[in-house]
């Protein structure tokens, strides 16, 4: 094997043990982002810390991946696709297993910190990688495949790590990417080797490296902490937000302008690249605030616990599983914008019929929604990817698929940071609306005071109990508007979809 740019493709048993080996990694990298956040309450309990505190594990992992992610194509460059993509599994074993033995809350923020700088590769190089062993005419069931992963693992990972935190201890939410890393590791090293990459005389651009380090850094932190200090009523999320928004429009600036760019911004230029790039960021948001709000919402409020919420959400995966691969075998007989628009109506729907739920619904109606949506997710990502890497060609495929891994990626930072501060606004809005309507001149109000009266309620009693009923549909209110915003947002992204321009061969160069 010359290069890393000139894998042969896989065949036969060796083909389907790739896939296995590049699918495990970045199913176990997509998973860690969400399976320690079930255990985060547990965490901070045995490490007598604050909640507040305990978030640092979040935004640790967060903050270092966002800045990572798009430095793959830069990397790969002087390491290598395969190379990178096995010291980053490796490193990324070895981090899960120092955050397991964690001896204390410190030393398990830096493991989580070096979780996220050597995983940060992982996903992207495994989508490359996995285009690069397939045949050039079943690469959309590469696309496929590992859309799947990306996609049932942040599902799972709330009911895994409800699973494991319950029954076992938290950190077999780390151990589990033990086995995981070192089988894929040595499947990909016995399938590839370690091939050298081609000599690069290429300078280092350390000022672009300072400069998105700055700017993600800054970015991701004022998310992260802006609902806990109210967003721009705080000096430090102002400060945050302001030196963020400076040190993008530098970065953006500079590396337009730079010989050796870190983060090759021209592919923008490509308007397959650009439109895919859009839909996977907005996509991301609509879809982050369907799987935040909803397991939130049925644990806060429905009672239900962390596992039985992992629980209904999982089903989300079911249909993904089957129709991932399946619209990849079929997205060089199918406009890959066909799929697409399938995807996008379907999470719509998704969201639409979430929208319109009350504080009664059964546990079949969630699961439907959820199984629908799956179907939706499954023709989003696949298809969105196949137009995104269309027009690359060689190298390209690295740094672009780390480019639309990093905006899928901060997609979901903001719809998780929005999505939850509206959800909370919006409650205490409409509690305080709903509170005006609990007067004696209500008729309602009075026929439910005479009730009470008759059961024995204390003044007291009945005040807490009319709290608790206003308080709940508050938040069904609160939670049905955040469906619809998703619902319109997907239904709205479908115009663009139709402004890439076919062929749809995937990484093949096609312009």
């Amino acid at each position: 094997m010359a290069s890393n740019q000139e894998l042969e493709p896989l065949h036969g048993y060796k083909l389907v043990l790739g896939t296995l080996a590049l699918a495990l990694g970045s199913f176990m990298n997509v998973l860690d982002m969400s399976i320690a956040n079930v255990a985060l309450p547990t965490i901070a309990g045995d490490f007598a810390v604050s909640p507040t505190q305990g978030t640092w594990l979040i935004t640790s992992y967060a903050v270092s991946e966002a800045i990572f992610l798009p430095l793959t194509g830069w990397l790969s460059q002087r390491i290598g696709e395969v190379r990178q993509f096995l010291f980053a599994t490796i490193l990324f074993t070895l981090a899960s297993m120092l955050c397991g033995i964690a001896p204390s809350f410190q030393f398990l923020v830096i493991a989580r910190i070096l979780q996220g700088v050597v995983g940060a590769s992982m996903i992207p190089l495994s989508q490359a990688l996995l285009m690069k062993s397939f045949p050039p005419d079943k690469r959309g069931m590469a696309l496929g495949i590992w859309a799947t992963t990306t996609v049932v693992a942040p599902v799972l990972g709330p009911f895994i790590g409800g699973w494991l935190t319950d029954n076992l201890v938290w950190r077999w939410a780390f151990y589990i990417n033990l086995p995981f890393g070192i089988i894929s590791a040595y499947l990909v090293y016995w399938l590839f080797g370690a091939p050298k990459p081609e000599a690069s005389t290429d300078k280092i651009d350390l000022v672009g490296i300072c400069l998105l380090i700055c700017a993600v850094g800054t970015m991701q932190i004022a998310l992260d902490k802006g609902s806990e200090l109210d967003w721009l009523s705080s000096p430090i999320i102002c400060f945050l937000g302001a030196v963020s928004i400076i040190g993008w429009i530098s970065f953006v600036l500079w590396e337009l302008g730079a010989q050796f760019p870190i983060v090759n911004l021209r592919l923008f230029k490509l308007v397959n690249f650009r439109m895919s790039a859009i839909c996977l960021g907005l996509g991301s948001f609509a879809f982050y605030i369907y799987i935040v709000i909803g397991p939130l919402w049925l644990q806060t409020q429905l009672g239900y616990t962390a596992f039985n919420a992992g629980k209904v959400m999982a089903v989300t995966g079911i249909l993904a599983l089957f129709c991932g691969p399946l619209f990849g075998a079929n997205i060089h007989r199918v406009d890959a914008r066909i799929i697409a628009t399938i995807g996008f109506i379907a999470m719509a729907i998704g969201c639409w019929m979430a929208a319109n739920f009350t504080t009664n619904v059964d546990e079949t109606s969630l699961m439907l929604a959820r199984v629908i949506m799956g179907v939706g997710i499954a023709g989003f990502f696949m298809p969105m990817s196949a137009i995104s890497m269309s027009q690359l060609q060689g190298s390209q495929i690295a740094s672009g698929t780390g480019i639309s891994n990093f905006l899928r990626n901060i997609g979901a930072s903001v719809g998780t940071a929005v999505s939850t501060t509206l959800w909370q606004d919006n409650a205490t809005r409409h509690h305080a609306q709903l509170v005006e309507s609990v007067q004696m001149g209500n008729p309602a109000y009075t026929q439910f005071t005479d009730q009470a009266l008759n059961l024995g309620m204390t003044e007291m009693q009945k005040n807490a109990y009319i709290d608790s009923l206003i308080n709940s549909q508050a938040y069904l209110l609160s939670t049905n508007q955040l469906m619809l915003i998703g619902t319109v947002i997907l239904i709205c992204l479908i115009p663009l979809i139709w402004m890439a321009k076919p062929p749809f061969g995937s990484g093949k160069g096609a312009h």
